[in-house]
């Protein structure tokens, strides 16, 4: 049932849920040429549906076993998240965002068809309109070495 009801009525839910904040984690997961996988949510308005794969961390869970469980949820892609955070965001109130990059070490890509319509690697000088600004602007602000 989660998965069917929108963004914003989740949002609201989850904040009324957790009064304090939420943790969400997000992975910067790249191919051997350095693009970046991103993937276009359902349920994310059209203008914005574009975004890393990622969602929020359980309670007591390491902010890096959430991205991979994320990663692993939506994409079927295994990976390994070596280092510290590449940046931490705040879009939302109630929300802090801690983005790691993130390599895939085993699976196959394959989406959770509830949650994503598409998966696409960009380079990161190529991304796509229909993201936000300010996911954009994480994305662009980041250290990432070579692929």
């Amino acid at each position: 049932m989660w998965k069917r009801l929108g963004g914003r009525v989740q949002w609201r839910l989850a904040r009324f849920r957790h009064r304090t904040f939420l943790v969400y984690a997000g992975g910067v997961v790249r191919d051997e040429r350095g693009r970046i996988l991103l993937l276009r949510h359902r349920l994310w308005p059209a203008y914005r549906a574009w975004g890393l794969p990622g969602g929020y961390v359980n309670a007591g869970e390491r902010l890096e076993d959430g991205v991979a469980r994320e990663v692993r949820e939506e994409t079927a892609l295994e990976v390994e998240v070596p280092g510290p955070p590449l940046g931490l965001a705040s879009g939302f109130r109630h929300r802090v965002e801690a983005y790691y990059e993130a390599r895939v070490v085993g699976g196959r890509l394959e989406l959770d068809a509830a949650e994503i319509l598409e998966a696409r690697w960009f380079p990161p000088d190529g991304l796509p309109d229909e993201m936000s600004p300010r996911l954009r602007k994480v994305i662009t602000g980041f250290d990432l070495k070579p692929g």
